[in-house]
């Protein structure tokens, strides 16, 4: 986990719309990329929006660099980059246009850096916006919001819609980033597994508008395990260190978080790698003992 100082918090964050209710505490650290989980619909980008000041939150606290999003200057605006998955230049714009836009709004934006990753991307600089695939424009939100010098980045679903060699030079260039300041931060949701694991030091998973899972990478890479067994291997299963269980045609199978644990201990039953998506799985649809 990393110890640096929060750069973005949200404590008891609520936000309604309709049957949908968002209640979220969370920290993001400088020196940290942390990464958000969840199925659609789990209110990963109403997070974002009510942390950002977009939306108008209905309680809670919000805190980006220390202020209120309604009391950031100018300048502090400038030290955030945000990609969110509704968002982007008008589709008239070409490539060459919005770098005098970049330029207009954000002292540090390197003109340089803009040009030769869009090059790298394969971003056409006379070729509209709305000419580009879904791909290419992933590509330009992510682009904009780190060409600026940014402290933080908040990214909401920055790699869909990229091939696996797309999706690569992406989360490089959010490495080159981070390597480039210990203060900066990132903030970033992602349906693609092996994306945050990869390359995020922390992640929290949200289901129905709550955090139900916040986890380093490394512990939830090491020590997380999904143990399969049948009805007597679970009758006799020391179950004082099992975060889930859920009913299986064969048996059952359970969430922990001591691998190491039942590795030793019990020899005869099944113990798979825990991973991203078999957690979420677990924590989702699995039952508490």
């Amino acid at each position: 986990m990393c110890e640096n100082d929060c750069i973005l918090r949200t404590e008891n964050l609520k936000k309604r719309y309709g049957g949908f209710s968002l209640d979220c505490s969370m920290e993001v650290r400088r020196g940290c990329i942390t990464g958000i989980v969840g199925r659609n619909g789990a209110g990963k980008t109403t997070l974002f929006k009510a942390a950002l000041g977009l939306i108008k939150p209905d309680g809670g606290v919000v805190e980006i660099m220390g202020k209120n999003p309604s009391g950031l200057t100018a300048e502090d605006r400038e030290k955030t980059g945000v990609a969110l998955s509704d968002s982007g230049f008008s589709g008239y714009l070409k490539i060459r246009e919005v770098i005098p836009v970049m330029k207009k709004f954000y002292k540090g934006f390197d003109e340089e850096f803009f040009r030769e990753q869009a090059r790298k991307f394969g971003l056409p600089e006379d070729k509209k916006i709305s000419e580009f695939s879904t791909g290419m424009k992933a590509k330009l939100k992510v682009l904009t919001a780190v060409s600026h010098r940014a402290e933080l980045l908040i990214l909401d679903e920055p790699t869909a819609g990229l091939d696996v060699v797309a999706r690569d030079e992406l989360l490089n260039m959010l490495r080159d980033y981070m390597e480039g300041d210990e203060n900066r931060a990132v903030l970033i949701s992602s349906h693609i597994s092996g994306d945050l694991e990869g390359i995020c030091d922390d992640i929290y998973l949200i289901e129905g508008g709550r955090i139900i899972l916040h986890e380093d990478t490394d512990v939830l890479m090491d020590s997380y395990a999904v143990l399969k067994m049948d009805e007597e291997q679970f009758r006799e299963l020391d179950k004082s260190r099992i975060i889930r269980v859920r009913k299986e045609p064969f048996g059952y199978s359970c969430l922990t978080d001591a691998k190491s644990f039942y590795t030793e201990n019990c020899p005869d039953i099944i113990v798979e790698r825990g991973g991203i998506d078999s957690v979420i799985t677990m924590m989702i649809k699995g039952e508490e003992i």
